[in-house]
């Protein structure tokens, strides 16, 4: 008998790893449930050490979301087929610019401290402004547009 459940044991692993073997070697960036969360239960996919960035999809419509790092709401969005509409959720809710809700912000152009880019992907491109005015302001685009859209 015991030498039965030792013969056993490694076609159980290897079955298993059959099964599960792509899900754990790709492992979903996105998910259905948690938006809004301060830490969702989903991959960070942020590009930059100074916040966190999750990714939701639900009916086809993907939801992009920015938290700091102590998992405050800064922010949401919904990307579809080019176009992105700001969620009223969050912090910088006010202070999202995307090339169909652009804000207009005339002393970020005279008076900026640093941006980084926090997120990018083939779809999308997330970046942060931080004003000498300490305000901070995401711009929101299209890899191809970001060029040609600013926040006005």
């Amino acid at each position: 008998m015991r030498t039965t459940v030792k013969r056993l044991w490694p076609m159980a692993v290897f079955s298993a790893a059959s099964i599960f073997g792509n899900a754990w070697a790709q492992p979903q960036t996105t998910a259905e449930t948690g938006l809004g969360q301060s830490w969702p239960h989903t991959f960070d996919i942020s590009a930059s050490p100074h916040w966190h960035v999750y990714a939701f999809e639900n009916g086809g419509i993907r939801y992009i979301q920015i938290n700091d790092l102590n998992g405050t709401v800064r922010g949401a969005f919904a990307s579809a087929n080019g176009q992105f509409l700001v969620l009223p959720m969050g912090l910088d809710s006010q202070q999202i610019s995307t090339p169909q809700q652009s804000i207009g912000l005339p002393s970020i152009v005279t008076g900026t401290v640093w941006t980084e880019v926090v997120y990018q992907d083939t779809s999308v491109v997330i970046t942060v402004t931080l004003s000498t005015h300490g305000t901070i302001i995401w711009d929101i685009c299209e890899p191809a547009e970001c060029s040609t859209h600013k926040p006005s």
